[in-house]
């Protein structure tokens, strides 16, 4: 038997722009069996005496308070970070309480790698900043603490400074409930400001507790995104939660709730309000994490991509590609591929993507014999050696034919210098199409054979990204220079990945083989903070 302490809150809302809080009775604590599941994957089934939310009297009633017991849902300290527990054990010995919150505390209920772990903590900032050694307070509207350990950055707010979040908009309303300590108070305040319900969980990883006050347990067993607040509401509050919703949609393959669906097609140029870095930072969680095609799908079902990537909606639209559509295309092949190849614990870095973007037009504008694109890819991956690439190419090519408009049918080989200098002609042409995705006239252009769609001219690429990726591309001509030097970085059995036995990659298609050339290339055969976030073992003091 699993007990569940619950309160019922009565969270109500009259009307849009105003929140109150009635009362609370903590009188309801319901005694709830829990059949146990073993499998992965699978939650304990919770029978609370209110698992729904309530419409009484017009008037939607939050869904109860829960504790519920972390090893019930299957998490274990050994799945945190090590740089995590140290922060976590730091502050718990100096007497202040510590909790992870937010996405992390939902992907380990789902028994997934969390891309970082969020810890906050009754510490006021200042607090923080003299338990650890390096140690620094970022950020001025919304400020935490940075908590730098070997190569590891550990997130750090405090309960004090979340208060301020919502500008006093929201917390002149809230007053406690009665029945209600001051701490659970304290947490469900906190929880009120965040933006999904999923994200809406507080974990005690020493009582080995789970504070669920927005039924985000619920919703993970729905596998649906909710916003805490109605989703109208929340995107005009922080349009930055649209790009958020389409991110863990897509990597939790979950569905939307009606009104934030609906939201999400209502609102979705209202994206073009963020600052332009913020746009980078959330398209990069999108496609550098693992969920690639799933968020390029999702982006393009709701109306987002023809308002932050209009040239590759233009591709979409070419293709012939509906909104619900669930054929593929070599785009999406790329970043299927590229989803292979990363994780939330080992991303890629914003470069590849983007260079994949810049590769993937230039083939659109100019399809390529598949031996050309196979030796670019080589010579990406090399450095430049474009006669070594090239008589690679030809030692692994096979009989091809191509489901994609981007690549043509083989045809009689030609010289080495002929696929040579159609190599360097391909460069030149992938050097174009990057030139062009930071060109705002060009952008602005891209859906205009579609004058129905919305139009965009945004650019968020900043300067040094496109000229990282503008190196990497141009290496290709100048390999025929007599100073070349091979690229330092990990080899590839170019034989056994054309023929499909790389034990590691088991890539066999030549899609699949440019997508890692090209991640080999541009990120240098690793992936950016490889081992920082990834599950610790041992724990020492956190058990």
């Amino acid at each position: 038997m699993t007990v569940v302490v619950a309160w019922r809150t009565h969270l109500c809302f009259h009307h849009p722009l105003l929140y109150h809080i009635r009362h609370c009775s903590n009188s309801v604590v319901a005694v709830a069996s829990t059949t146990e599941h073993k499998e992965e994957g699978h939650l304990p089934v919770i029978n609370s005496a209110s698992k729904k939310e309530k419409v009484v009297n017009g008037e939607t009633k939050a869904p109860e308070w829960k504790k519920l017991d972390a090893e019930e849902l299957g998490i274990s300290n050994s799945m945190i970070s090590r740089p995590t527990r140290v922060v976590l054990n730091g502050l718990k010995k100096k007497g202040y309480e510590v909790y992870l919150v937010g996405g992390c505390v939902r992907d380990l209920i789902l028994k997934r790698i969390p891309k970082d772990f969020d810890v906050i903590t009754s510490a006021e900032l200042k607090q923080v900043r003299k338990a650890f050694h390096r140690c620094e307070i970022v950020g001025k509207r919304f400020p935490i603490c940075h908590v730098h350990l070997d190569d590891a950055i550990v997130e750090v707010s405090s309960f004090s400074t979340s208060q301020l979040k919502s500008d006093g908009k929201f917390n002149g309303n809230v007053r406690k409930p009665r029945g209600c300590s001051e701490r659970d108070f304290i947490r469900w305040r906190n929880c009120l400001q965040r933006d999904f319900t999923i994200n809406g969980l507080i974990l005690d990883p020493y009582a080995n507790i789970v504070y669920d006050y927005m039924g985000g347990i619920t919703d993970i067993k729905k596998t649906k995104v909710r916003t805490i607040i109605p989703a109208n509401l929340s995107f005009v509050e922080d349009s930055g939660r649209i790009l958020r919703a389409i991110r863990i949609a897509a990597r939790l393959h979950f569905g939307f709730s009606r009104d934030l669906a609906l939201s999400l097609k209502e609102l979705s140029h209202s994206v073009l309000r963020l600052d332009k870095g913020r746009i980078l930072l959330e398209l990069n969680y999108m496609l550098a994490y693992g969920s690639a095609e799933a968020s390029l799908r999702l982006m393009w079902r709701f109306g987002l991509l023809e308002i932050l990537l209009p040239i590759q909606a233009s591709y979409f639209v070419s293709q012939g590609f509906r909104r619900r559509d669930e054929r593929s295309n070599m785009l999406l092949s790329l970043f299927s591929n590229l989803d292979r190849l990363v994780a939330p614990d080992r991303p890629c870095h914003s470069s590849l993507w983007l260079g994949i973007f810049a590769f993937h037009k230039a083939l659109v504008d100019q399809p390529q014999d598949p031996l050309v694109v196979t030796a670019f890819s080589l010579a990406v991956h090399s450095g430049g050696s474009l006669l070594e690439s090239v008589e690679i190419a030809r030692r692994i090519s096979q009989p091809y034919k191509s489901s994609f408009p981007e690549l043509l049918e083989a045809r009689n080989p030609d010289s080495n210098n002929a696929l040579v200098h159609k190599t360097i002609n391909f460069a030149a042409l992938v050097k174009t199409a990057l030139c062009n995705m930071t060109d705002g006239c060009y952008v602005s252009k891209a859906m205009a054979k579609y004058p129905k769609a919305p139009s965009s001219d945004l650019v968020f690429i900043p300067m040094a990204l496109f000229l990282r990726v503008s190196k990497i591309f141009e290496c290709v001509r100048r390999g025929m220079e007599a100073r070349f030097v091979h690229r330092q970085g990990r080899k590839i059995d170019y034989e056994s990945l054309a023929m499909g036995s790389l034990e590691e990659y088991t890539i066999p298609d030549s899609v699949s083989f440019i997508t890692l050339c090209l991640k080999q290339a541009l990120d240098g055969g690793f992936c950016s903070n490889p081992s920082s976030q990834s599950p610790a073992t041992n724990p020492k003091v956190v058990q």
